[in-house]
C-alpha cells in the first residue's frame, strides 16, 4: 500500500503547487494594466500641445468609451480590467516642475497616468456606436464587459473554496474531497477561459466600431498571457486531484474485497 499512497500523495502535492501558481497568475493579471496595449508609432512630439487637454478629457467623469479609446490610441495606452493609462509628455504646458532643479527635465520627458473604471463604469452600458448615446444598447459587448470584470473574481473563488475542501481532507485524512476540490478547479478553468474568451471578443467588436488609426498598432499585454497560462494550470490541477482521489477510491476498495475473501 506505502508505494500507492506515495503516487497519490506526489500527485495531490503537484496539483496543489499548480493551483499555488494559477491563483498567483491569476491575481497578477487582474492587478495589472497590461491586457492590451497600443502603440503608437507617430513621434510624442505631436501629442504635446494636446497633452493637456487629451489628459483632461481621458480622466473626466464623463469620458465616454469613444473619448478614452481615441486617447489610448494616441498616447501609448494599456487597458487592465481595472483600469486605462496612457503615456503622456511631462512638458512645460501641464506640468509644473519642481521649483529648483540642476537638471531641467527634457521636454520629451514622458510620464504614465492611469485612471481606473469605477464600479458603475464596469455595469454601464456600452452604445453601438460607441460615444454616441442615441444609438442604442450594444447588448453583446456590455455583457462581454461585465463578464470580463466578473470571471476572474469567480474563478479565484472557486480556486479558494477548493483549497479549503482540501484543507478539510487533510484534516479527516480522507482523499474522497479531493474529487471535489478537482471539480471546482475545473469549474475555475472554465471561467477563466470565457474570461479571455470575452476579453477577445469584446476588444475585436470594439475595434470594429473604432478601427485602429494607421500608426498605431495593437496587441495583447503580459496580463492577458498570464491568465492565458492560468487556465491550463486549473484544468492540469484538476485533473490531478480527480485522479488520485478516484483511483485511490479503486484500490481501496480492491483492497477491501482481497481482504473479504
Amino acid at each position: 500500500g506505502a508505494m500507492m499512497d506515495n503516487r497519490f500523495a506526489t500527485a495531490l502535492v503537484i496539483a496543489c503547487v499548480l493551483s499555488l501558481i494559477s491563483t498567483i497568475y491569476m491575481a497578477a493579471s487582474i492587478g495589472t494594466d497590461f491586457w492590451y496595449e497600443y502603440h503608437t508609432l507617430s513621434p510624442a512630439e505631436n501629442v504635446s500641445e494636446a497633452g493637456r487637454s487629451i489628459w483632461e478629457e481621458f480622466v473626466s467623469k464623463d469620458a465616454d468609451e469613444k473619448t478614452y479609446t481615441d486617447a489610448l490610441f494616441r498616447c501609448n495606452g494599456t487597458v487592465g480590467l481595472w483600469r486605462r493609462c496612457i503615456t503622456v509628455p511631462k512638458n512645460s504646458h501641464w506640468y509644473s516642475p519642481p521649483a529648483f532643479s540642476f537638471f531641467p527635465p527634457p521636454e520629451t520627458d514622458m510620464t504614465t497616468n492611469c485612471i481606473s473604471f469605477s464600479l458603475s463604469d464596469q455595469f454601464v452600458e456600452k452604445y453601438i456606436e460607441p460615444g454616441n448615446h442615441n444609438s442604442g444598447t450594444d447588448l453583446n459587448r456590455t455583457y462581454l464587459w461585465r463578464l470580463q470584470f466578473l470571471l476572474p473574481f469567480v474563478s479565484i473563488g472557486l480556486m479558494c473554496f477548493g483549497a479549503l475542501i482540501g484543507l478539510c481532507a487533510c484534516a479527516c485524512r480522507s482523499l474522497y474531497p479531493a474529487i471535489a476540490t478537482g471539480v471546482l478547479h475545473f469549474l475555475a478553468g472554465l471561467c477563466t477561459l470565457g474570461l479571455v474568451g470575452c476579453y477577445v471578443a469584446g476588444i475585436e467588436l470594439l475595434h470594429r466600431k473604432l478601427p485602429l488609426p494607421e500608426d498605431v498598432k495593437g496587441e495583447f499585454g503580459w496580463s492577458f498571457c498570464l491568465a492565458c497560462v492560468s487556465a491550463p494550470l486549473q484544468f492540469m490541477a484538476a485533473a490531478l486531484f480527480i485522479w488520485a482521489a478516484r483511483t485511490n477510491r479503486k484500490e481501496f476498495t480492491l483492497l477491501k474485497a482481497y481482504r473479504v475473501a
